[in-house]
């Protein structure tokens, strides 16, 4: 019975070419059923939904257990409902039980993923694998071939600044729209690297006076001194004196560290009110 234009019965003459044939180009989901589970039927119409949301994006097909007889147990199923994920001819996944649509969305997304996540994936594998520098190779290009993907360019300055190269992540990050700049996501990171940058920096000591620069090296080498109260002094120096010096960076920074401590901190309190008064 074809129920969607991608949704289908096996059978034991079909299920070969329905499944293993067609995985060959793509995705086959198969759903092991029985007509005498209770889950199974609970099951059924929500992967028919789930194919009908993407699509066609991958190929569902029914597996009746109790017609498939002997064949099943070739195939290793045990128990029903189980939802097998074929690509290339193998099982790439399997879901046991009538689990939550959640876990097939989550599931699914590994293996539909548009082509600059799937390089992303791959290149977070590479790193995982000890390859680092292959893979901020993939992601390099990735971040060339769809700059408007952030997920790519957080990956890409993170490898970097574990690879020793701060100076590269930062320059990645400082060229993004300011609204993306300021993201929950990558604005803490952005601090964080201007500070690493910042405490390498040599100054003139003759030369420093009271300069911006001066006040964010003094905050970036207290930070790595763990003095946090100097840095906070700096940083709240920094954001009087000089509130358009790198976006800001004086009132950033604080922030950052107000969210590092926790609002609870002493620390916290005492300069998140010394900033308000500044606004005054």
């Amino acid at each position: 019975m074809n129920l969607l234009p991608y949704v289908f019965d096996a059978t034991r003459e079909n299920f070969d070419q329905m499944v293993l044939g067609n995985s060959a180009r793509g995705l086959v989901l198969v759903h092991f059923w029985s007509p005498k589970a209770g889950p199974c039927l609970v099951l059924m119409p929500r992967l028919v939904k789930l194919a009908a949301e993407y699509g066609g994006r991958f190929l569902l097909v029914m597996a009746n257990t109790e017609e498939l007889g002997r064949r099943v147990r070739d195939l290793g199923v045990t128990s029903v409902p189980t939802v097998k994920f074929y690509l290339r001819g193998e099982v790439a996944h399997t879901i046991h039980g009538a689990e939550p649509d959640s876990t097939f969305h989550a599931a699914l997304s590994l293996f539909l993923a548009g082509e600059h996540e799937q390089q992303r994936m791959a290149a977070l594998r590479a790193h995982q694998e000890g390859r680092t520098e292959e893979a901020i190779a993939m992601l390099a290009r990735a971040a060339v071939e769809a700059p408007e993907d952030l997920a790519v360019a957080l990956d890409l300055a993170k490898l970097l600044t574990l690879d020793g190269r701060p100076d590269e992540a930062l320059s990645l990050l400082s060229v993004l729209p300011i609204a993306a700049r300021r993201r929950a996501d990558i604005a803490p990171l952005l601090i964080h690297l201007e500070l690493i940058v910042a405490a390498a920096v040599e100054t003139d000591p003759v030369a420093r006076a009271d300069t911006p620069e001066a006040h964010l090296s003094e905050a970036a080498r207290a930070l790595l001194d763990d003095r946090m109260e100097d840095a906070l002094e700096q940083l709240l120096e920094l954001a009087r004196v000089a509130p358009d010096f790198r976006d800001d960076i004086g009132r950033r920074g604080l922030i950052s560290l107000f969210a590092l401590l926790g609002g609870d901190h002493e620390l916290t309190r005492r300069y998140r009110s010394r900033l308000g008064g500044l606004a005054t």
